[in-house]
């Protein structure tokens, strides 16, 4: 069979790839069949709950300054990125083996407790992440735009970074597949 003739035996298949305009996803953007590039910024979240009220209202007032400020079309997206937690258990079953307090040593294995406590009953761990995307066919655009919402989010109080190949690809993917993560395992 030719490749002409594979690729075209793929592209008839019914996936989402076909009917989505992405061409590809380099350097933290997604480049789109029209020539424009999707991508932003990835937030660190912030509990402001934890903040007396006096710097809850001040994080609120520069996050309503910034978002007034934004003068392109963008979106807010909240993205849960599945977490494997056995890391962490291994790394807190060593400082438990390591620790010779044994306050420390209760308040390790409580942490091991409530993380098998996760496991055991089929819940997903997740991360939950926030995006500031928009659209641009520029390039200098793009790059402007990325700097001043860094800034912008830096000065009320906010870290952020430009989207990774990853993050973009993870927003995909937790779109097109409703949030579902599938696993496939080995029949004995």
């Amino acid at each position: 069979m030719s490749q002409t003739t594979n690729n075209n035996a793929i592209k008839g298949g019914n996936f989402s790839e076909d009917w989505l305009p992405v061409k590809q996803i380099m350097n933290g953007m997604i480049q789109l069949d029209d020539g424009y590039y999707v991508t932003g910024v990835k937030i660190v979240p912030k509990n402001i709950f934890i903040m007396d009220s006096g710097n809850q209202n001040n994080v609120i007032y520069n996050l309503r300054n910034f978002y007034n400020s934004i003068d392109f079309e963008f979106w807010l997206l909240i993205a849960d990125r599945p977490v494997d937690i056995d890391v962490y258990v291994s790394q807190l079953q060593l400082m438990y083996n390591n620790s010779q307090s044994s306050v420390q040593k209760k308040l390790i294995m409580q942490d091991i407790n409530k993380a098998n406590l996760f496991t055991s009953i089929d819940y997903n761990v997740v991360d939950t992440e926030y995006y500031i995307l928009f659209k641009e066919k520029r390039l200098e655009l793009v790059q402007k735009k990325i700097h001043n919402l860094i800034s912008g989010l830096a000065n009320a109080g906010l870290q952020s970074m430009q989207t990774s190949n990853s993050d973009l690809r993870m927003v995909l993917d937790n779109f097109l597949n409703g949030g579902e993560q599938i696993n496939f395992g080995a029949v004995m």
